[in-house]
């Protein structure tokens, strides 16, 4: 089978990581080659792009720069880990990817989505997600979690506002390609998140080996 690229999506503190570790566990045991990355990051110079991206110091970053940011981040990960991973026909799974960009940069910043969608094109490749898990919380549930975490990070001091925003973004993009995304209600229990995320998988990839 060739590779496969599948991306988790969702607000902060949606449960995103958990789930991914879940799912590597799972498809680890049944045989298949997985790697689990995450944006920004993956790589040594998108990890530092990521530092500067979520500093909590750097609270006047203008919202060009961030998506500019974010894209230069996503363009080395491609290039670098994820465009190598699928041609070796590995399982990579991604914590977020353009559709992030999309919501938080296009519906939270307000960008146009036209120079959103140039500078996706560029930074992707090409290179696009096979299924994405769209895992939906409430805002509020969500950054209760994220916060528990300890010190919030810059995208996280956003306002609840500029989340609500960011959420509507990403239920307007599963609503637009719902082929591809899979919208998970994510308020169920880790293991009810967890099986209907496999039931999904699973489908996928039986699809990819008729």
């Amino acid at each position: 089978m060739s590779g496969c690229f599948i991306t988790f999506e969702g607000v902060e503190g949606c449960g995103k990581s958990t789930q991914i570790a879940l799912l590597w566990e799972y498809l680890t045991e049944a045989g298949y080659d997985v790697i689990v990355t995450r944006e920004p990051g993956g790589t040594p110079i998108a990890e530092a792009i990521r530092g500067v991206l979520l500093n909590p110091d750097h609270e006047n970053m203008g919202p060009a720069v961030e998506l500019l940011l974010y894209a230069a981040a996503r363009a080395q990960h491609v290039f670098e880990k994820i465009a190598p991973a699928l041609a070796a026909g590995q399982i990579v799974l991604c914590d977020r990817f353009a559709d992030s960009t999309t919501a938080y940069q296009g519906a939270g910043r307000g960008l146009h989505a036209e120079l959103l969608h140039t500078l996706n094109e560029i930074a992707t490749g090409g290179v696009w997600p096979d299924c994405t898990l769209l895992i939906d919380v409430p805002v509020t549930v969500g950054l209760e979690r994220a916060r528990s975490r300890g010190r919030k990070d810059r995208i996280e001091q956003e306002s609840i506002d500029f989340h609500e925003r960011v959420r509507q973004g990403f239920l307007s993009l599963a609503a637009s390609d719902h082929d591809r995304i899979h919208l998970i209600p994510g308020e169920a229990s880790v293991d009810e998140v967890h099986q209907t995320i496999r039931r999904a998988v699973e489908a996928l990839l039986a699809a990819r080996v008729e």
